[in-house]
């Protein structure tokens, strides 16, 4: 009998190829007669584009082509269709893309860019979310209310810089405001933060005399970058393909589409030379997206019990100049917006508004972690209030089974256990009924704290995917999936459901793994932690679909009909009777009778899933079905802050998340170490800033820091519970997004424990932190 693989512990198998440098990225390539691309970006955040002179940049011996906006009439964008390839008219932020050259070399594109002369009329710029709403504030888009969007699901608002807004309504607010005890108000802040992957955007595109274009990328989701380029173009899809090879980092800012009509629409000028782009790093910082800012505000109303009654929420969104991917943020930080507690009465209002800043875009989290900053510090303040410990509050108010989420889904037995989750970290922490009292030596004091979270791949309802299993004439199989792996590991874990699947041994498996659009199967996106469950739920499809062509096969052969059959280790074989039957070898090509006579023929399994039983949410009040599955988790922490410096450390993070099945348990814990790790970025040290025109001043990594070695938790340990989850692949729930979530709470919380200082704006910086313990705490 084959070794079950699910739930071992498999090394990775791109592992290999990454540590010796075999593995070939975007920014590897090099095409014959291959052209460079620099862009020319705007020095203004807010300004008229009154003209532009190209006419030293064209003269300039080795260029071979120059784009201006007024050339591209196209907007691209996923949900909301109102980012231009190339500004025209005016920029809306600093770092804006205002003209590209294509040259022989990246030297002669960098000083061609510089030959280009731009005459610009400076206007206001808008640069906080919230005045951005007054009735006064400069609008960044004139036109919102001709913009294309996915109809009966946004709703942008013409002449404000309102992208979005999303509202939820459940029960009476108004009326449980009334019977409560004691009500609750606070504000929060999150900044825009990058993602900061290892590999910068990078992109080639090949417009041929044919009409047809190729592109290699740096992009999580070949079919989004093939569907969003032939609607904006005009093409058909048949005309484009999208090859992904390795991808070296992403967590959000590679998802949709960024770099590629630029370097296909330089191809086609410059007469169909393949050019190539790949991003700077201050680029990557103003040019490209970003994580959106998130200004929040939070009324909780609770019984004399500790019971939550009523929660009004209003959340604004910096989206920053363009909003095709961040009107979907606000959504779905609306209907996951309460957290996962158990309220009869909620009113929410989510704004996805423009600002003269970079966009922003899916980060890790997506939304989730900004929102829980907000609500899981608002939970320990309401706790405080009622003098009751942090976790019995939570505990109370917990959603469990039977009860009905915010937007009216109804919690089983499959959904997942928050209140697990919640109960590991506690007892592992050694959490005590006050957990303020903390020791001070030094200057320095130790304390604890703790946080919920949920999260839902954030999707439309009809998001799809497929995968195909092709058998090798060795009985080895290629595995066909168009969902990437960009480090999280997906593929392996892929590869043991297709062994378990095909009762087959794990080295048999070889996944296929660039991703091309010419001959992978369709997936809508790489996003959402939901590439284990659809990836994994299409592959058993294919597997069943190739065992069934194995059994047919092999039913003519033996003369026995299929139900009779079963298949194991390479062999198919009568039920019972292991030695009647035959080896995969002799019936996956076909299988030939003694006279020459052949039947059946090379086994192709296809599988193929569609998100069953989803809904639209109502746009009036948001009640439906946007949830695939829920994934819980918990982080409880110890840190230990220098009221000297203001210096923050993490001693011990403790986190523990219902994964519904554990497919690769390494990977598993990889996911939660890295995740927790940019967790305690987000909350210490991540954040950018502007001075007052707009220009970013944290635009490297000498002015913007990420973890590094140091930084990382003395001591981190990881608990997973196991409730199956009955639409997931052999149960099994996604944790790609989730271990981010709810960290910088965890850790705003241990200080106030500690200190008795809350802080509500991120980040916890040692500056913040140290001006909190010796002065009145800021507010955002």
């Amino acid at each position: 009998m084959a070794d079950d693989v699910i739930g071992k512990s498999i090394p990775r198998i791109d592992g290999l190829d990454k540590v010796t440098g075999s593995a070939i990225y975007t920014a590897d390539m090099k095409l014959p007669g291959m052209l460079y691309a620099r862009m020319l970006l705007s020095p203004h955040a807010h300004a008229k584009i009154v003209s532009i002179n190209t006419d030293r940049a064209r003269s300039l011996p080795g260029v071979k082509a120059v784009l201006t906006g007024a050339e591209l009439p196209y907007r691209v964008g996923l949900y909301m269709i109102d980012k231009p390839i190339l500004a025209s008219e005016k920029v809306r932020y600093f770092g804006e893309p205002v003209a590209a050259v294509a040259a022989v070399s990246e030297d002669i594109a960098h000083e061609a860019v510089g030959l280009i002369e731009v005459e610009y009329e400076i206007l206001e710029p808008v640069l906080d979310a919230k005045k951005a709403l007054e009735p006064d504030a400069p609008l960044v888009h004139e036109q919102l209310h001709t913009y294309e969007c996915v109809k009966g699901v946004f709703c942008p608002m013409g002449g404000t810089n309102i992208a979005n807004r999303f509202q939820l309504r459940k029960g009476d607010t108004e009326d449980g405001f009334k019977q409560c005890h004691k009500i609750v108000e606070n504000e929060f802040y999150a900044p825009q933060v990058q993602h900061v992957p290892l590999e910068t955007h990078s992109s080639i595109a090949h417009w041929k005399p044919t009409g047809n274009i190729q592109i290699w990328t740096s992009a999580q989701s070949p079919f989004a970058v093939r569907n969003l380029l032939s609607v904006a173009l005009g093409i058909s899809h048949a005309r484009i393909r999208v090859i992904i090879p390795y991808l070296g980092g992403a967590f959000g800012g590679k998802a949709g589409i960024h770099l590629e009509p630029l370097v296909a629409l330089l191809s086609k000028a410059a007469g169909f030379k393949p050019v190539k782009v790949t991003a700077t790093r201050t680029e990557e910082f103003i040019t490209l997206p970003c994580r959106q800012g998130l200004h929040a505000r939070i009324k909780t109303g609770v019984s004399r019990e500790g019971r939550i009654l009523a929660q009004e929420i209003e959340y604004i969104w910096d989206a920053g100049a363009y909003a095709d991917y961040g009107v979907n943020i606000g959504r779905a930080s609306g209907y996951s917006g309460a957290g996962p507690y158990d309220i009869d009465n909620v009113k929410l209002d989510s704004y996805t508004v423009y600002t003269s800043k970079p966009f922003g875009t899916a980060y890790r989290g997506f939304g989730h972690v900004e929102l829980f900053w907000a609500i899981e510090s608002q939970m320990d303040m309401v706790a405080r209030e009622l003098e009751m410990d942090p976790v019995d509050f939570r505990m109370k108010n917990l959603l469990d089974v039977g009860s009905t989420t915010v937007t009216g889904e109804k919690i089983t037995k499959h959904t997942g256990s928050v209140r697990k989750c919640l109960e590991a970290v506690a007892k592992e922490i050694g959490w005590a009924k006050d957990a303020r009292p903390a020791k001070e030596t030094n200057g320095k004091i130790r304390a604890k704290g703790i946080a919920v979270l949920h999260k839902a791949p954030a999707m439309p309802p009809n998001t799809a995917s497929g995968a195909i299993i092709k058998f090798n004439e060795d009985t080895t199989v290629d595995v066909l999936v168009s969902g990437v792996d960009y480090g999280q590991g997906t593929a392996t874990s892929l590869s043991q459901i297709a062994a378990h699947a095909l009762k087959l041994p794990f080295e048999k498996i070889h996944f296929i793994w660039a991703k091309d659009t010419d001959y992978n199967p369709y997936d809508w996106q790489t996003v959402a932690s939901r590439l284990t469950v659809m990836g994994g739920l299409c592959i058993l499809r294919a597997a069943e679909d190739a065992i069934d062509q194995i059994k047919t096969t092999a039913s003519g052969a033996l003369g026995v009909d299929k139900e009779e059959l079963d298949v194991d280790d390479g062999r198919v074989f009568v039920k019972g009777d292991k030695a009647t039957g035959l080896d995969y070898k002799n019936v996956i090509m076909g299988y030939m009778f003694p006279n020459g006579n052949s039947i059946g023929g090379p086994v192709i399994g296809r599988g193929s899933y569609v998100a069953e039983g989803l809904t639209n949410l109502d746009l009036e009040t948001g009640q439906g079905l946007p949830a695939l599955c829920w994934t819980y988790g918990a982080h409880a922490v110890e840190i230990e802050v220098d009221t000297r410096t203001g210096e923050i450390e993490v001693t011990q993070l403790v986190s523990a998340f219902d994964v519904g099945r554990i497919i690769n348990e390494a990977l598993c814990r990889g996911q939660v170490i890295g995740g927790g790790v940019q967790g305690v970025g987000t909350a210490l040290i991540e954040q950018y800033v502007y001075d007052g025109e707009g220009h970013l001043l944290s635009d490297s990594l000498t002015d913007y820091k990420i973890p590094t070695v140091r930084d990382v938790p003395h001591e981190m340990k990881q608990i997973f519970v196991e409730t199956p989850h009955d639409k997931g692949p052999l149960g099994a729930r996604g944790v790609a997004e989730h271990p981010m979530i709810s960290v910088p709470p965890a850790i705003a919380n241990a200080l106030f424990n500690g200190t008795g200082k809350r802080i509500k704006a991120l980040p916890l910086s040692p500056e913040n932190v140290f001006l909190a313990l010796h002065e009145d705490s800021k507010k955002p």
